[in-house]
């Protein structure tokens, strides 16, 4: 995480963002779904996530959408404000997967200050996990 906020005039459209591996741990997969008060049995039990079909709890998108807009977030800066978050999961996230996140700049907005970063978060076991756009504003 960087302490300093990149301004809008020093990242351009094909930028890319340090990619960052994140080990999915029940921790992480529990303490997400209830921290986003998603209380579905599928996230916390164990034999619930079974009897869904899954072989252990996974991931809920409030868990996924965060990950998502913090990977961003930390590579931007404290000052930058999200603006808005397009998100589509794929595959779930489960305990003992590894995801990675890589991102790019698709595209900047000069009039208002702001820059869409496309992000892909794949898991190492199914593959894609989550895609989407982050927009975000940065100080000029």
């Amino acid at each position: 995480m960087t302490t300093e906020t990149l301004s809008f005039a020093n990242v351009n459209i094909g930028d890319k963002l340090d990619s960052k591996e994140l080990p999915i741990t029940s921790g992480l997969v529990v303490g997400g779904a209830l921290a986003s008060r998603d209380f579905t049995a599928v996230h916390h039990d164990k034999k619930a996530a079974q009897a869904a079909g899954l072989p252990d709890v996974f991931m809920n998108i409030l868990t996924s959408n965060g990950l998502m807009a913090s990977y961003v977030t930390n590579w931007a800066g404290p000052d930058a404000t999200v603006k808005k978050i397009d998100l589509k999961l794929g595959a779930p996230n489960l305990p003992g997967f590894v995801m990675t996140l890589v991102g790019e700049i698709k595209a900047k907005d000069d009039a208002n200050g702001i820059i869409d970063v496309e992000v892909v978060g794949e898991n190492n076991v199914w593959g894609m996990h989550m895609a989407g756009t982050v927009k975000i504003q940065l100080p000029q």
